[in-house]
């Protein structure tokens, strides 16, 4: 988690979030639509957004060799990259599928990348913003891959496979995770047994904050975190198109009808 806190004022408009757009699958062709429906709400909240954040698997798989990043997605980096020049902030956060990001975001786009959550102080709130994977209790198979991916040497060893072999092992993998969580039935809501929920409750016992937003779980939920604080997941945008505005009063979920 980062020790400083983010500070943003809205000046009369909104923080905006969204996670798990998943571009490049299953298919670049349902992508491409995906991917068009994306930046038609980039549009859509361009000119009320005090700063976006997009909070985990964007990409179904993102790799950075020394010279070479995923083929596609042009349209999108492009959309991103205007929004940026024209003054609203964008904050990327790294997720279970696009983990290996490293610098070209922020050094080509100029768009911070964050792989642990973050807090963000905004009009008096305090926000907790983070991907969620490997999070709270459980999932014991997945934080073990976590810290096997993100190891250095494994990194390094990856990055002397030839690009075109690489990319086309881990699209393979990324495929197999995401049916291997359709069989465990992913959307199923867990009750008390929901981990990021967990999470939450265990983090405000220690440290308050009004609000927790968290991807991964493909599940769109508003939950409440002990008596003053509300736990938001955003779900995905493969069928939900979901997301979640702060105006500095409250947060709420939408879905993307356009």
């Amino acid at each position: 988690m980062s020790k400083t806190p983010l500070e943003i004022s809205l000046e009369g408009k909104r923080l905006y979030f969204a996670s798990d757009f998943h571009l490049g699958a299953p298919d670049p062709e349902s992508s491409k639509l995906r991917e068009n429906k994306i930046i038609h709400w980039l549009d859509e909240i361009s000119d009320s957004a005090a700063a976006i954040f997009l909070v985990g698997d964007i990409f179904d798989f993102w790799f950075e060799y020394g010279q070479v990043i995923p083929k596609g997605f042009l349209p999108f980096l492009s959309k991103i990259t205007a929004l940026k020049s024209q003054g609203v902030p964008i904050y990327f956060f790294t997720g279970n599928h696009d983990l290996w990001m490293k610098d070209y975001f922020t050094q080509e786009l100029g768009i911070p990348v964050f792989h642990e959550p973050i807090e963000v102080l905004c009009e008096g709130k305090n926000l907790l913003i983070g991907h969620g994977d490997g999070l709270g209790p459980g999932d014991h198979s997945y934080k073990f891959l976590k810290k096997v991916f993100t190891n250095p040497v494994a990194k390094w060893l990856f990055r002397w496979m030839h690009p075109d072999i690489g990319i086309k092992i881990a699209k393979a993998w990324s495929g197999h995770s995401r049916v291997a969580n359709l069989e465990k039935d992913e959307g199923k809501f867990l009750g008390e047994d929901e981990w990021l929920w967990q999470y939450c409750k265990e983090v405000e016992i220690k440290t308050h904050h009004d609000y927790y937003i968290f991807g991964h779980r493909h599940l769109p939920l508003e939950l409440p975190v002990g008596e003053a604080s509300t736990y938001f997941n955003l779900g995905e945008w493969v069928s939900q198109y979901t997301y979640l505005y702060f105006d500095g009063v409250k947060g709420e979920l939408l879905k993307f009808e356009k």
